[in-house]
This record gives C-alpha cells, structure tokens and sequence, in this order.
C-alpha cells in the first residue's frame, strides 16, 4: 500500500482498519490527504468483506481512471483556446448520476468534471458504463473540498454558478458564454451551504409542473445543454 502511494498509482478510495495505529498508518492518512484520495475509517467487519485476503487493516480500491489537477485541466483547457466549462459535482453519490453527468458533460463541450474527495461517488465500473466511456474522455479533477475548487476557479476568472430554486435566475437568462463551472448538489439535499454562501450566481431550470425537482443528471443535461447553445450562436 505504501509503495503504491508513494509511486502514486491510482487508487480510487481507501479503507482503513478503525483501530489501526503505528508509523506506517500515519504515513498512509498523510499521503492521502497530500494526493486527495478519500479515506474511510471502517471496523474490520467491513475491511473483511471487502478482501477475503490477509489485508493486515487497509484496502484500497485501484482507480479505473485517471485524475488530472484542477490547475493543470483549467490551464490546459485556455490552451488549447476553449472557453472553460467544468462541472463540480457537491455531494452527488450516485455513480450512475455521474455517469449520466459525464455523458451529457461531454457532448455539450464541457472540458472536464471536479469531484471533491470526500462526499462524492467512487468511480466504479458501473459510473463508466452509465457514461458509455465518456469518463475515460474527460478530464476529471479530484480537490480535497468543494471550497477549495471554488477558489481555484475563481482565481482563473472562472464564474460558479449554484443551482438553487429560490432567488435565483432562469438557465437561460445567465451567461454561460463565459467561463463557467456549474454546481451541481446531492441528489436529496442539493448544493451545500458553503456553496450558498460563496457561489456568484444562482441559476434554476423553470418546471412547468408543481412538483420538486428534476433528477440531478437531467438537470446538469439541460444546463450543459443551454450553455452548449449559447456559445453556439453568439
């Protein structure tokens, strides 16, 4: 485990033995904050289902993927002479949301997804056949916290736009010829009050019938989708 994060492999997630104490744990809780790989605490119950080899207090699942630094993507992105359009997911879970996200993400010209190490979905299997491969072809950024992508987005010029009912404006009426990162929230609970505080905009699709909302990958499908349009035909 440790020759792994020190040679920065991929690893998605790992789980580690509650009780667990000792230099080497330490140094595994340090390199994975230092690569924002999330990082579960579980009892031994847990860590046994997960291997039924001898896993001495730690499993890790190997990433199917690969993660590009936020910086890195967003640099990349002006580069390459595109206007920036990234997706923050806050809090989704499901892992065929994320799929579905990733799909609509990348044919509506978004260059990438931010996922924050904690509170999100684990890219498994299943997200990449939801995406139909589309997770292998976008840049996908994992950050320690939602905050702290929204400030490196915001150090490049890049506006966050909070999806949010009240108090906010109709998809259509905000610019999204501009750079732009949409946040989306969870599932059942929506973007967190960090993003309420600190987001520039606050962005909603109108509904034609009175009912809750829209599914969290149908409505970031919608948004891309005007975002898309806009830049089309400006």
């Amino acid at each position: 485990m440790l020759e792994a994060l020190e040679q920065r492999h991929p690893i998605e997630k790992i789980f580690l033995l509650r009780t667990a104490t000792g230099e080497d744990i330490s140094t595994i809780k340090h390199l994975a904050r230092e690569n924002n790989i999330p990082l579960s605490q579980v009892p031994v119950e847990k860590l046994n289902s997960l291997s039924r080899a001898q896993h001495q207090g730690v499993v890790a699942w190997t990433s199917l993927l690969q993660y590009t630094d936020l910086q890195a993507a967003i640099s990349h992105t002006v580069e390459s002479g595109e206007v920036p359009l990234f997706v923050l997911l806050d809090g989704v879970t499901d892992v065929r949301n994320v799929g579905a996200i990733a799909r609509s993400a990348l044919c509506c010209g978004a260059q990438g997804i931010i996922l924050p190490a904690s509170h999100a979905a684990s890219l498994t299997e299943e997200a990449i056949k939801t995406s139909a491969g589309a997770l292998r072809k976008i840049l996908l950024c994992r950050v320690p916290t939602t905050m702290q992508a929204i400030d490196v987005l915001r150090l490049n010029g890049i506006q966050v736009l909070g999806t949010y009912m009240k108090g906010s404006v109709p998809v259509f009426k905000s610019d999204l010829t501009i750079p732009s990162a949409i946040v989306m929230g969870a599932e059942d609970t929506g973007i967190s009050k960090e993003v309420l505080k600190h987001a520039d905009q606050f962005i909603h699709i109108p509904i034609a019938a009175t009912f809750d909302s829209l599914n969290v990958s149908v409505a970031t499908g919608i948004i891309l989708y005007e975002a898309m349009r806009q830049r089309i035909n400006q």
